[in-house]
């Protein structure tokens, strides 16, 4: 196997947030953003003039909804018939519309309206935990494992690697055989219920090696779902209670998930918490109490789903849930109260191992396993010609499961039924953009970068200005003249550079600074 040259980073690329960790003097390390998070929102947000990643994005998610793009795990790699992009459709503020091919394509008001495909989207946020990492590791990173759910097909994984690629990040195709050192032998249950997607995998560790028995998923379960049924229930509630229905006003919708994630997040801790949203809409407050029980009780059915899909990864695996030594808990909706309990009952009491952050631990175990990694398949046949349609999924029927592709097998030696035995090794690691997309894409997200640079460059200088006029009284008439001449240099060269932005600010700051730094220093005291 190849060794990757340079620093490699574990990425876990989440539905609602994303975690990227680097291994460092033996251990993982968790690697916290600029505001100090060791979890950063999977948000984008535009402007008419920038674009914004991460908390930055979701803060201001209320008052612009429809340019605040999120949940693109759900919408990668799917057409845009798919029925389940449909029905996220109708949840989502921000406009998907068909494009070439049936591609989905995000609508944002940036530059005049642009359409962005959720490849690009990804890749934003994975620049985002790209610069995250290589402002703590003080270099450049170029390789990554990124995290995909075992539920994804070949296209949703495929699509996944093209944002990496365009992220400027070699991310590592993936496999379900996982090599580790261990020491041992004991067969584990990995229970992964995040934002927006459920897993459930069962590993058998022996002598170091760890195999993949069995895997099961959905992934459209997970906490935005919960969100979702509180959303929907107090929607009602407000109709019954006020005679209005808000479904349509997007930014009360927003405003009302937000307010649901908080009460969801506090119920995992307390039996009963308040929703208050002041002028939710037309004028009207909403005042609400929401127990842990009314919580379970709208939620009952996609926790019970979660431990049919564990039951169906024992049956796949042929093992008796007596035979699991461990369950490990993965994910952020793991927290939730009555999902212990359920798992917990399903393993007559077992106790649960959560001994990482749920939250942070598939970007630990991405980073343990930043390495090249492969995925095939093997297959047997007879014959002296055969034709072959490959197809990815579970389900009894072809017309279920994915087509990946079909080929031809000529010039085999003819030999009696049942003698001959073949095995083909078919690799997917072909992506759907072609290398020509990707670059371009590449080039797209270097210039968004290059415009974000000067946008927060100039938005410092502004705000440097701004704060001068505190004490324009200590200044001199030459200094103050300065002053107005940066923001008459602002208001003219609208096209300046990063660098001549950067510029203007250190003179500034070498007249200013040297007036301020007393004024603080007798602030303090």
């Amino acid at each position: 196997m190849a060794k990757w040259k340079g620093p490699a980073i574990g990425t876990d690329l989440g539905t609602t947030s994303s975690c990227v960790g680097v291994w460092r003097n033996g251990r993982v390390e968790i690697i916290p953003n600029d505001q100090g998070n060791r979890t950063t929102p999977s948000y984008v947000a535009f402007t008419a003039t920038e674009w914004l990643n991460g908390d930055a994005a979701k803060k201001q998610v209320a008052m612009n909804p429809v340019n605040t793009v999120f949940d693109m795990k759900r919408l990668i790699g799917r057409r845009f018939s798919d029925p389940s992009v449909q029905s996220d459709m109708k949840l989502w503020p921000f406009k998907v519309v068909a494009g070439a091919g049936d591609k989905p394509m995000v609508m944002v008001n940036y530059r005049g309206e642009e359409q962005f495909s959720a490849e690009e989207i990804t890749s934003m946020v994975l620049t985002e935990m790209k610069e995250i990492a290589e402002a703590h590791i003080g270099s450049t990173v170029k390789n990554a494992v990124v995290t995909v759910p075992a539920c994804f097909n070949d296209s949703q994984r495929q699509a996944t690697r093209d944002a990496g690629a365009i992220s400027g990040l070699n991310p590592s195709p993936t496999h379900s055989d996982k090599k580790a050192s261990s020491t041992g032998e004991k067969n584990v249950l990995i229970f992964d219920l995040g934002g927006g997607t459920f897993d459930v995998s069962l590993l058998t560790i022996k002598e170091g090696i760890f195999e993949v028995k069995a895997t099961a998923g959905d992934c459209h379960l997970g906490g935005e779902d919960f969100d979702n049924r509180m959303v929907n229930h107090f929607v009602q509630e407000f109709k019954r209670r006020h005679r209005m229905d808000i479904s349509s006003d997007l930014r009360a919708l927003r405003r009302l998930r937000i307010a649901c994630e908080l009460a969801k997040r506090a119920l995992s801790s307390i039996a009963q918490t308040t929703i208050e949203i002041d002028s939710l809409y037309e004028g009207m407050d909403l005042y609400t109490t929401v127990t842990r029980a009314q919580f379970n009780k709208l939620n009952m059915d996609l926790f019970a789903k979660c431990m049919e899909l564990v039951e169906k990864c024992l049956h796949d695996a042929k093992m008796d849930k007596s035979s699991v030594h461990d369950v490990v808990l993965v994910g952020g909706s793991t927290r939730i109260p009555k999902v212990q309990e359920l798992l917990q009952d399903l393993f007559n009491g077992k106790e649960l191992r959560c001994s990482i952050n749920p939250d942070e631990s598939a970007a630990y175990g991405a980073t343990v396993l930043a390495a090249s990694l492969s995925g095939e398949d093997n297959v047997n046949m007879s014959g002296d010609r055969w034709w072959h349609d490959v197809y990815e999924g579970e389900g009894a029927r072809t017309e279920d499961n994915s087509l990946l592709g079909k080929f031809e097998l000529s010039g085999i030696p003819l030999v009696a039924r049942g003698d001959g035995q073949s095995t083909i090794t078919v690799t997917t690691d072909k992506g759907q953009l072609s290398k020509e997309a990707i670059e371009k894409m590449m080039q797209d997200v270097e210039e968004y970068k290059v415009h974000k640079r000067k946008m927060d460059a100039r938005n410092a200088l502004e705000d440097y200005v701004e704060s001068m006029h505190i004490i324009a009284s200590k200044l001199s008439a030459d200094d103050k003249k300065c002053v107005e001449d940066a923001i008459n240099w602002l208001d003219s060269n609208e096209l300046a550079d990063t660098d001549e932005i950067k510029g203007k600010m250190k003179d500034l700051k070498g007249i200013c600074d040297p007036i301020l730094l007393p004024e603080s220093f007798h602030l303090i005291s």
